[in-house]
């Protein structure tokens, strides 16, 4: 299974503070409104079919569903979907949620989505390159999909593992492993080996004198690719 027990142990351990937004998730919730928008400006989300790979808590599932999308969440951490199936409850918003691995959906639902969403996980996985041929797989011919990741250089580990870690605490030490960053070339090498076209990057920036994230043109710390699947 392409999964590092470390990591989804790291998660689990937190996952019941995934929706407090004043806790060690704080920066999802905060990024959460940016990225959505992002995305249902370049898919149109509203009866769409969608799938969240590596979902978490729900947090961009829910807001997609909201959207008026049709979403299935999967990752492998139990805890983290039990909070996201409690949460689904308590808000009243439908989402599916299951345990399988990207590449086991892949081989049961292939291109049965019109938008495949992959936030926030690349950098937590062995191998990168499978998640993104898997979301080629199961996204529909003409469909879209969406990856969000770290770029991997020095300004990245400066401001997304010392000072995001360990300076300002935004984030939980040890959250991030430097060595499993992504940089977009890499990325977008991927998603062309897998049958996907890159249509859009966007970088993602914090200000720590505002407080406030946003996307722009820079990718050199945080970063959203979307791309597609020929017809």
């Amino acid at each position: 299974m392409n999964a590092d027990p470390s990591e989804l142990k790291k998660f689990s351990d937190l996952a019941h503070r995934w929706w407090d937004p004043e806790s060690e998730f704080r920066p999802l919730h905060e990024i959460n409104p940016l990225r959505l928008e992002w995305i249902n400006s370049r898919a149109s989300l509203t009866g769409k079919n969608v799938l969240d790979i590596g979902c978490g808590g729900g947090i961009l599932a829910e807001s997609m569903a909201r959207k008026g999308a049709t979403v299935t969440g999967i990752d492998l951490s139990d805890k983290a979907l039990k909070v996201a199936d409690l949460h689904s409850l308590e808000s009243g918003i439908q989402v599916r949620y299951e345990k399988i691995a990207a590449e086991d959906m892949a081989s049961r639902e292939a291109g049965q989505f019109d938008v495949v969403t992959c936030m926030e996980m690349l950098e937590h996985v062995p191998d990168p390159a499978s998640v993104v041929r898997a979301c080629a797989t199961l996204v529909k011919p003409g469909g879209q999909v969406f990856f969000s990741t770290l770029n991997r250089n020095l300004k990245a580990y400066l401001q997304a593992v010392l000072a995001a870690e360990y300076l300002l605490r935004m984030l939980p030490k040890g959250t991030h492993d430097y060595a499993k960053f992504i940089t977009p070339a890499e990325l977008a090498q991927f998603a062309r080996n897998a049958g996907l076209t890159v249509e859009d990057m966007r970088g993602m920036s914090y200000n720590p004198l505002t407080l406030i994230y946003s996307l722009n043109q820079d990718t050199s710390v945080n970063y959203l690719m979307a791309c597609s699947k020929h017809v």
